[in-house]
This record gives C-alpha cells, sequence and structure tokens, in this order.
C-alpha cells in the first residue's frame, strides 16, 4: 500500500508505444492534497503519466496506484467509478463548441449524477464564481477568450468535486495577464477545495510558483524530483539545461545525423 499521504503512486512502472519507451522502471508519488508539477523536455513522457493514472494506457511493467488501488487491475465499472473522482483540463480547454459556458459546465453533472434542475443550476453557478465568470454564464465558446475558455474548463472540470485534477498544459498559448489567473486558481482552488492536482508544462516560473512538488522526466526516466528550491539545485546536468534552457546539453541541438564528411564527400 502506498504511504497515506500519497493519493497516487507509480511503482517501477515502464510503458512505451511500439518499440519506443517512453517510460522506464520509473517511480513517484504524488502528495495528498498538494499540486505536484510534471515538467521536462516535449516527448519525455509526462502527458503519457497522465493517461497512466486516468487508466487510458496500461503499463506495460510495474503499477500506478490511485488511492491504493491498482489502476491496471481495474474493470470498465471501477474505471468509471475512479474517473468520476478526476478532473481533467485540457490544454485549450475543450469546450463543446455548440453549448453556452453554462451548458458546457453543467454537463457533467447532467451526465453522472440525479440532481435536481435547480441545484444544478446553483451548482455551475458557484463553480463559475469561483473562477470569476459568473456573469458569462450566457456566452458562446467563441464569444470568451482563450484565457476565459480556460477558466471555463476548469470551473467544468471542478463541477463534481474531484478528488484529483490533472492539467495538461494549462498555460500554453496564454497572454501573461490571463496565465497568471490561472496559475493563481489553480493555487487556490487546490486548497480551498482540497484538492489533489497534477500540473504538466513547460512554463517553468509560473509552475515553480505554485507547485509543492516537482518532477522533471527525462531519458524514460525521472531526472530530479522534490520541492522546487531542491529542484533548482540539482545538479544534474539534464535539470540545469531545462531550468536554464540552454540549447545545448544531455537534449543536444543536432538529431543524429551521418558525420558532415559523410554527407558532403570532404567538403564542408
Amino acid at each position: 500500500m502506498p504511504t497515506p499521504e500519497a493519493l497516487v503512486e507509480l511503482r517501477n512502472v515502464t510503458f512505451g508505444y511500439g518499440e519506443r519507451i517512453v517510460l522506464h522502471d520509473i517511480s513517484l508519488q504524488v502528495p495528498r492534497g498538494k499540486v505536484t508539477a510534471l515538467m521536462g523536455a516535449s516527448g519525455g513522457g509526462k502527458t503519457t503519466v497522465l493517461r497512466l493514472i486516468g487508466g487510458q494506457n496500461k503499463a506495460q511493467q510495474g503499477q500506478v496506484l490511485v488511492n491504493g488501488q491498482d489502476v491496471g487491475h481495474m474493470d470498465a465499472k471501477q474505471l468509471y467509478a475512479m474517473r468520476r473522482r478526476m478532473g481533467m483540463l485540457f490544454q485549450f480547454g475543450a469546450l463543446f463548441t455548440d453549448m453556452s459556458v453554462f451548458d458546457n459546465v453543467a454537463f457533467p453533472l447532467l451526465e453522472h449524477t440525479k440532481l435536481p434542475e435547480d441545484m444544478i443550476r446553483d451548482i455551475v453557478l458557484m463553480k463559475l464564481h469561483a473562477v470569476g465568470l459568473r456573469g458569462a454564464r450566457d456566452l458562446m465558446p467563441s464569444q470568451v477568450s482563450g484565457g476565459m475558455a480556460r477558466r471555463v474548463a476548469l470551473a467544468r472540470a471542478i463541477a463534481l468535486d474531484p478528488e484529483l485534477i490533472m492539467y495538461d498544459e494549462p498555460f500554453a498559448g496564454l497572454d501573461p495577464i490571463s496565465l497568471g489567473t490561472a496559475a493563481r486558481l489553480i493555487r487556490t482552488l487546490n486548497d480551498a477545495l482540497g484538492l489533489t492536482s497534477i500540473l504538466v508544462s513547460h512554463d517553468l516560473e509560473e509552475t515553480f510558483h505554485v507547485a509543492d512538488h516537482v518532477v522533471i522526466l527525462g531519458a524514460g526516466g525521472i531526472a530530479a524530483q522534490g520541492s522546487p528550491e531542491e529542484v533548482r539545485a540539482n545538479p544534474d546536468p539534464l535539470v540545469q539545461q531545462f531550468i536554464h534552457a540552454r540549447p545545448n546539453g544531455p537534449v543536444p541541438f543536432h538529431y543524429p545525423a551521418p558525420s558532415l564528411e559523410q554527407d558532403f564527400g570532404g567538403q564542408a
């Protein structure tokens, strides 16, 4: 069993797509009630970890535990029940374009509960109020900005009062004001609602500002994990390349290629 403070635990997990191994024998814990950031170079397996936790992918080796239950051994009914306790915020919101803001947030309540209409209305307005958009209830997704759409999606993600919420690149494409607002909401909602949050992001400064725990993935494994301060101080070359945005390091600038002599026949 995982330690009591860990809501999610990966134990010696290996996963790949075909012959390409993305994660090799990784182990990590997501502390309950905290914001955990998953970071690293593109293609390093961050979104794959979210898919393993949600049960969309199954670990080829090892265990993925949520509340002590092995996701890989769950049947369809158990997976459905587990996912009801999870919220997911996709990179660009993924709102239903033919539904109003109100109806987007109401959707999971209508799909997964039998609550009366007036109670659903009150819950939707409370969730929209929490993200500052109660007054935008009647707008369509085409009428709101990208930052507002992300906040509507966040209200929808918390509609069922999840235990765990996973954010996949929530800051991508946002202007500085919207980015700051999104980051503040992630932190505030996590604490106010007693959530556990997993945040996949490439935005170093904002992510380090809101996260309690940081995991940096690289080369199929974990390059570093700990508090933001501990990760910043980690001497691992991959960690330092990522933190300081260096073009060269363990992640090379040049894709593997024949030598210049081979390509240019000594003309270089």
